[in-house]
């Protein structure tokens, strides 16, 4: 199995994307520590994936708006391994509307803290653990939304904002850490849906963005793939991430 062994973190699994990835993981042998706001959709992700295995899955809560959830869960990783291999930072906040007024403050501090400061911070914290793996990686679901000039979302401009702060973060990392054999690896996918056909002209899914993961994760240590960009076919009428 190709991730046998791995320890990998994956932010946002207690549905959609963020449960594919942990599953995927955990398929091809990796252990798993998967997060979400509602530590009960993290559960319930973790057994699903002990119930398939091969690999075995750990839930905690975080709420990545919230700096003292995203040290504890931190700290609780620390208790458990000397070590992480791959950090998936999926989980993020979304709303949609193209007028700042179509979302309520408290959906803007949330959107913005969660996927900027504490996708900042998260990875501060876990970067000791990433430092002792022999093949560390930092993966981050950011969206076409944090590309430069992309207007074609349905996305809260609020959502626009986080994704572009993410984006920078990402960008100044892989050029900052990739020294020290620490590959960062960013995905922009557009608008795209849970399940469909993965035909030309079709909604780009899930399945194809999580296949995009697994094949940069899987890569030999020489070769380090910065970024992963789409074409856009359609408007998904939904959430730009999962």
């Amino acid at each position: 199995m190709i991730f046998e062994g791995l320890r990998v973190a994956v932010t946002g699994a207690g549905r959609d994307t963020g449960r594919l990835l942990a599953a995927d993981f955990a398929a091809r042998g990796a252990h798993v520590y998967l997060s979400a706001r509602d530590v009960g959709a993290a559960a319930t992700t973790a057994d699903l994936v002990n119930r398939d295995g091969p690999g075995r899955a750990e839930a905690f809560p975080c709420d990545l708006s919230d700096p003292d959830a995203v040290r504890g869960f931190a700290a609780a990783l620390a208790e458990r391994t000397g070590h992480l291999d791959v950090l998936v930072n999926n989980a993020a906040a979304y709303a949609q509307g193209p007028g700042l007024e179509d979302a309520p403050d408290d959906a803007i501090v949330s959107m913005i803290s969660g996927a900027a400061t504490g996708t900042t911070l998260l990875t501060k914290h876990l970067l000791p653990l990433l430092r002792a793996s022999a093949r560390p990686d930092i993966v981050n679901l950011i969206s076409g939304c944090g590309e430069t000039g992309h207007h074609r979302s349905t996305a809260h401009p609020a959502f626009y904002a986080a994704k572009h702060a993410q984006a920078g973060l990402a960008g100044i990392l892989s050029h900052r850490l990739r020294p020290e054999g620490i590959r960062v690896i960013s995905l922009y996918p557009p608008d795209f849906v849970q399940d469909g056909p993965r035909t030309a002209g079709a909604m780009l899914t899930a399945r194809s963005v999580a296949d995009c993961v697994l094949f940069a994760v899987g890569q030999p240590r020489d070769c380090f793939i910065r970024e992963f960009r789409f074409e856009q076919e359609q408007s998904a009428p939904g959430p730009a991430t999962g």
